[in-house]
């Protein structure tokens, strides 16, 4: 059992005389400068976000080390050289057919988003697909493990192999048992996919990583005590027969439930990355929870749960690597309210509100009680709900009806014409209407190759779902809200 005296720095001050205890708080002292363990995740999926260049230096004025992609933007990559700050780099779920399918892809991924900036730019992590075991299609499914395979291979061939990890990234979802933590328990109906990764993560050192929000727990059980818990303030805590363990916060519940499950299956040694954690300020009407005062709350906590190193129950004396959800909002973003408002920053770089993550200040005052009255609902939650239609990623939302914002998939200035010819091909052979870019079409003048592929890519990004990996184009695609329509030529627009 751990609990907030354990933590304390207040508990060793007595001994201070002694020479041991001197050491140790100089190495808790270089350990907490350098905090290697908080990340932060960059989202892209807006079209308001400050240059990679004042993102970078916003970076190094704070006490983040590691900064999370969903892509390789090599903007961004580029900017953060010479920083010291690790960057994690994502294949997206639309490029793993090809990578599984064809070794040289993969290979011509990593002679891309890879070789031009290592190492000067410090890439640490490759996560091939977002939540493709609990979100994927089955086929998607199984050629998740030969497109990491690949990229692994590719990376051994450029001598990268030891020094750039491979994985992928999981929601809460893979667990269908959680509660309390000992009893955490993978999927049984993708147990063979779940074997095959993880002997993977096993045989390369590389890392499980897992998306927990405590967020959609209090959601699925909005008590006063759920919220206390959530957000690391007094609480009853919940015990844990099996192991005597009484649980003080839901992030430390969750992360055993992970440690529980890969133990549960013979991988004692793989190591736990929280790929994404967070909590939005803000929300539509029936999101309860979502405020500035929760958002400080959860962020400030765990940030401080971090510095603690006192670690979870079952991972004693060690903070697992986190990164925080998200860098700044992301305008574009489908979904309700909330799925725009996890910005620790605003794109002015100022801060949203205070979690100590200036170099300068790292111990603002946090709410000590929850400030948002919530209705009693009398059924206790496990630690990770059962799937709902409530996506527990907000990288994963689906369009709401309720929203009102358009947006648009064009091509990013500057892509060569033989990407643009590959992406007319690739959005045109996969089942959508490419006549309006036809002779006599309605958008076949101009009659340029820019044109016809801003179509296209549009075109396949509305009809395949509007999620952010469906205008990816290996990179070369981004969102706008800028309609690209002219004259007759009207390109579909999804609401958001």
């Amino acid at each position: 059992m751990r609990n907030r005296e354990l933590s304390s720095p207040m508990a060793v001050l007595p001994y201070a005389s002694s020479p041991f205890v001197f050491l140790t708080l100089f190495l808790a002292v270089q350990v907490a400068h350098s905090q290697s363990f908080i990340g932060v995740n960059y989202g892209q999926v807006a079209d308001n976000l400050p240059p990679p260049s004042a993102t970078a230096k916003l970076l190094q004025s704070t006490s983040i080390q590691k900064v999370r992609l969903y892509g390789s933007d090599p903007a961004i990559i580029k900017a953060l050289e010479n920083t010291g700050i690790g960057i994690v780099i994502g294949a997206s779920n639309g490029v793993i057919p090809p990578l599984a399918s064809d070794p040289n892809y993969a290979k011509s991924w990593i002679n891309s988003n890879v070789i031009p900036f290592y190492p000067a730019s410090k890439i640490i992590l490759i996560t091939v697909g977002n939540e493709v075991l609990t979100f994927g299609e089955r086929s998607l499914m199984d050629q998740l493990l030969p497109a990491i395979q690949n990229i692994q291979n590719a990376l051994n061939d450029a001598s990268l192999g030891g020094k750039i990890k491979v994985s992928t990234v999981h929601a809460m979802a893979v667990l269908t048992q959680s509660e309390p933590p000992s009893s955490g328990s993978f999927d049984p109906s993708t147990s063979d996919l779940m074997k095959g990764l993880l002997g993977f993560n096993n045989a390369t050192g590389s890392p499980f990583t897992i998306n927990p929000y405590p967020y959609f727990a209090y959601r699925g059980d909005p008590r006063p005590e759920t919220l206390a818990f959530c957000l690391f303030q007094p609480n009853g805590g919940r015990f844990d027969p099996n192991t005597k363990i009484k649980y003080m916060n839901m992030f430390d519940a969750q992360v055993d439930a992970i440690r529980s499950a890969l133990n549960s299956m013979g991988f004692k040694d793989v190591e736990i990355v929280v790929a994404e954690t967070g909590w939005p300020y803000k929300g539509d009407p029936n999101e309860v929870g979502a405020s500035v005062e929760n958002a400080k709350a959860y962020n400030g906590n765990l940030i401080a749960h971090l510095r603690s190193m006192v670690g979870t129950p079952l991972m004693p004396g060690k903070s697992v690597d986190t990164y925080l959800f998200a860098l700044y909002d992301e305008d574009l973003k489908s979904g309700p309210s909330s799925e725009r408002a996890f910005g620790l920053f605003k794109t002015d770089l100022t801060m949203t509100y205070d979690v100590g993550l200036s170099k300068n200040r790292q111990d603002p005052s946090m709410p000590k009680t929850p400030v948002i009255p919530a209705p009693v609902n009398p059924s206790p939650t496990p630690v990770n709900p059962s799937p709902t239609p409530v996506n527990p990623s907000p990288t994963l939302a689906n369009p709401s009806p309720g929203s009102k914002k358009a947006v648009w998939c064009v091509p990013k200035v500057g892509v060569s014409g033989a990407q643009l010819q590959a992406n007319l091909d690739y959005a045109c052979g996969h089942g959508i209407d490419c006549s309006p870019i036809q002779p006599g079409g309605a958008c076949f003048d101009p009659n340029t190759l820019a044109c016809h592929a801003a179509y296209a890519m549009n075109l396949y990004y509305q009809t395949a779902g509007r999620n952010p990996w469906n205008c990816d184009f290996s990179q070369t695609a981004t969102l706008s809200s800028n309609n690209p329509s002219y004259n007759k030529c009207v390109y579909p627009g999804g609401c958001t």
